[in-house]
């Protein structure tokens, strides 16, 4: 992946993640977080474990990061610009949004 490549999908997951490490983690353990999204397969949401590699992206080093990092990083982007142009008409406390949060992003932040 080039340099050029790489910053464009930091930029862009950065512009789209809004959550910190923190907040994300703490939202991941809620029942709300847990109960919405597509099964992995082992009862876990595709979103919930897209949730756990974006805390430890978010808690890494820019020079850290991996191939696989910068790859899911442009997945989270893509997911929350798509899930975005979704929105119900009332998104608050939705399943949208819960979805949403797992991807990083809170949308009652503006």
């Amino acid at each position: 992946m080039e340099t050029e490549e790489k910053e464009t999908i930091y930029k862009e997951f950065k512009d789209a993640v809004n959550m910190t490490a923190a907040a994300l983690e703490k939202w991941l353990k809620t029942d709300e977080s847990k109960k919405v999204g597509w099964d992995s397969g082992d009862g876990e949401s595709i979103g919930h474990k897209s949730g756990e590699h974006i805390v430890q992206i978010l808690k890494k080093k820019k020079a850290d990061l991996t191939g696989p990092d910068y790859k899911h990083m442009q997945k989270v982007h893509g997911y929350i610009k798509r899930h975005m142009a979704q929105k119900p008409k009332e998104p608050k406390d939705s399943n949208w949004d819960y979805s949403l949060k797992n991807w990083g992003h809170d949308y009652s932040k503006k």
